[in-house]
């Protein structure tokens, strides 16, 4: 199931901090070898101050207790950066540490400036050092710090871009902390920024929504409210126009997302006019099933495609998430893609025709006999459908409600006289009233 894989894809649009989640899930998954896995994750390290932790991979990956002398020069340069930004850092950082002295900033930027200087004089270079202290800090591993001291850093930060680039930072150590109701609320911020900033080209904007809708992933699917968030934002013309345009495998996502989402099946035929639109640009499983049932109308092919599915998403880092209780585990959005995809087979086959061979649509869904008997039966009664079970044929009938198309138009046409004289009388009567 490598081939649909989408980590490689992922990581150029992350901080490769954000890659390593990624990496764990595929190790616990062993989707690939052990070594391969290891080598993926020291290239990462090599860009971050994590060194001790490349040092234990190295040992991990050879065997050995040895490492190799650059890295032992690194861990050395990292220390002594760490010490020298620590060191200018040091007075706002103690200011920053003593309650009573915080409270003396008020919502004004200029003003705390200010104060800083001529009462602590604590001036921009002492401002930048933080900024220098927090980045390293979070290339080191220490994302509650780097989260803090960037958090703080912002309130006195008066350059858009820089304020902008702190953001990203405060935005990827909540993620890895997984902090998520911190972190919508700090995704939420960029999104605003990004969407009425003027970047020096549409493309530098274009590449920020890419950017923030990957990023977006780690908290939609851990968020309470995340799968109406990822919903929302995905829809929106600007977000989905760049999908369409430079990330289209960001699709899986989306129809994961709607398919689990029962309160959203309104966006079910947006969704299908995209998959249709985009099928040449990419196409997995997920986006197959969907077409299969929606365009195609092969059942026997959403039946395959349902199969494949599952492995999907018990191989995706964002799909697949495992919830432990005692001895058992479970993969929650898997059941409930499963739960509701068998649901959408049966609702789409129901449409089409009027009596069904309870065996033959057992298949379709992937089910024992028994087992879609008692779910039809299930169903039947918690959707009051208009059917019924006759075990002896062992089919289910659906009832044809006969529609008179004659009163349809009648009561149709009453509606449009009745729209057509409340507009005339709102037109009518304030011109009336204003020749008087």
């Amino acid at each position: 199931m490598s081939e649909h894989d989408l980590t490689a894809l992922m990581a150029a649009q992350l901080d490769r901090h954000l890659v390593f989640p990624l990496l764990e899930f595929l190790q616990e998954r062993q989707l690939y070898s052990e070594s391969e896995i290891l080598e993926a994750k020291i290239r990462l390290l090599s860009g971050t101050n994590m060194v001790d932790y490349a040092m234990d991979i190295h040992k991990s990956l050879y065997g050995t207790d040895d490492v190799p002398e650059d890295m032992v020069k690194r861990r050395a340069e990292v220390v002594s950066r760490l010490r020298s930004l620590e060191e200018a850092a040091a007075p706002l950082v103690a200011f920053l540490q003593n309650p009573q002295l915080v409270q003396e900033f008020r919502p004004d930027k200029q003003y705390n400036i200010h104060m800083l200087q001529e009462r602590y004089q604590i001036g921009p270079d002492q401002i930048e050092a933080l900024y220098q202290y927090a980045k390293f800090q979070f290339e080191c591993g220490n994302y509650s710090g780097a989260a803090d001291y960037l958090y703080q850093y912002r309130a006195l930060c008066t350059n858009s871009e820089r304020n902008v680039s702190a953001l990203w930072g405060k935005l990827a150590a909540e993620i890895l902390m997984q902090n998520w109701d911190v972190a919508l609320e700090e995704l939420n911020r960029l999104k605003e920024i990004i969407d009425s900033k003027n970047f020096s080209s549409p493309l530098n904007q274009l590449q920020n929504r890419i950017w923030l809708m990957h990023w977006a992933l780690f908290i939609f699917f851990n968020h309470e409210n995340g799968r109406n968030g990822i919903i929302d934002l995905f829809f929106q013309d600007r977000y989905l126009n760049a999908i369409q345009t430079n990330a289209h495998h960001l699709i899986r996502y989306l129809a994961t997302a709607v398919v689990v989402n029962k309160r959203r099946r309104n966006m079910l035929k947006e969704l299908i006019k995209v998959i249709q639109q985009e099928h040449h640009s990419y196409k997995d499983p997920v986006t197959e099933f969907l077409e299969c049932l929606y365009v195609n109308y092969d059942f026997d092919g959403a039946q395959q495609k349902l199969i494949e599915c599952e492995q999907v998403i018990l191989n995706d880092p964002f799909l697949g998430k495992r919830i432990e209780e005692g001895n058992f585990v479970s993969v929650p959005l898997r059941d409930e893609f499963l739960e509701n995809a068998r649901l959408f087979i049966f609702e789409t086959y129901c449409r089409i025709h009027r009596c069904i061979d309870i065996s033959m649509l057992s298949q379709k869904l992937n089910m024992s006999y028994d087992e879609a008997e008692l779910w039809i039966m299930n169903l039947v009664r918690s959707s009051k459908l208009d059917a019924r079970i006759d075990s002896v044929s062992g089919t289910l009938i659906m009832t044809t409600n006969h529609v008179n198309v004659h009163e349809q138009i009648v009561e149709s046409l009453k509606g449009l006289n009745m729209r057509t004289y409340m507009l005339a009388k709102n037109i009518v009567e304030p011109a009336q009233q204003a020749t008087r």
